[in-house]
């Protein structure tokens, strides 16, 4: 007769995930939220153009003459120091013309991405289009990249594809090659003007750091609907990423062979 105290204990009739049942789930983390200065404008927002920028790896000084109109607050971030107290991480300007910058100035989880999207296009802020700046991460990319070679393309929403030649965002830049994968922030803020309805672009662009990739956005947004707006003013003012002259050896190093 077995030891039912010395014997090893029979596998457990409960499958793994099962087990996951009996244990309390982790608190979810608190909604993002938009802290609007003072004066408060009144809502929602109906900016012409919703310009947003993801490529900025740290805060972005102030830009010149575009008051700030709002700060997204991120809860699990911790505040900066007086006289200042909030989380520097998104921050939305008026520019002159009436469109809305949004700076990035932090990564964002992606398990945080459709929640900060939520906010950016939502009852608070309702613009007429958006577009989005981001780079190409060469684990994304089906290609070879080399920073010799500026290279730029777009994904649209179906409303901003229905629109005439003249009238899009970016006019001369390729759709993003099939097999690519576009994800995080930019991919979230895509998907939810797509939701609403929302004539929107996604530009994503190689080598970061560079001059060359500037003057090719330059380029594609003068030559599409937001030919009025002071680029100048935006692109080099938005932080180290978009501002000529500089350069990353890390990125200038780099070359992608991966295949999807």
């Amino acid at each position: 007769m077995e030891d039912v105290i010395t014997e090893a204990a029979p596998p457990s009739r409960f499958l793994e995930e099962d087990l996951n049942n009996f244990t309390l789930p982790s608190p979810s983390l608190p909604s993002p939220f938009l802290l609007f200065s003072l004066p408060k404008p009144s809502l929602p927002l109906k900016p012409p153009t919703l310009l947003i920028s993801l490529s900025l790896p740290s805060p972005s000084p102030p830009l010149p003459s575009s008051p700030l109109l709002s700060s997204l607050i991120l809860p699990e971030l911790p505040l900066s120091p007086a006289p200042r107290p909030l989380n520097d991480s998104i921050s939305l300007h008026s520019l002159p013309n009436g469109t809305v910058f949004v700076s990035v100035n932090t990564p964002i989880s992606p398990d945080r991405a459709h929640a900060v999207a939520k906010v950016l296009l939502g009852d608070s802020v309702l613009p007429d289009s958006v577009l989005v700046l981001d780079d190409i991460r060469p684990r994304n990319y089906r290609g070879r990249l080399s920073s010799d070679e500026a290279i730029a393309f777009k994904l649209e929403t179906s409303a901003e594809r229905k629109r005439a030649a003249g009238e899009k965002l970016l006019e001369g830049l390729e759709y993003y090659p099939s097999g690519s994968v576009a994800d995080g922030l930019g991919a979230a803020i895509l998907g939810r003007c797509q939701v609403l309805n929302i004539r929107a672009s996604l530009c994503v662009s190689w080598p970061r750091f560079d001059a060359s990739v500037v003057e090719l956005i330059k380029g594609a947004m003068r030559n599409g609907a937001l030919h009025g707006l002071d680029l100048d003013l935006v692109l080099n003012s938005s932080g180290e990423v978009l501002k000529p002259g500089r350069s990353s050896s890390k990125d200038h190093a780099y070359q992608s062979d991966l295949y999807i």
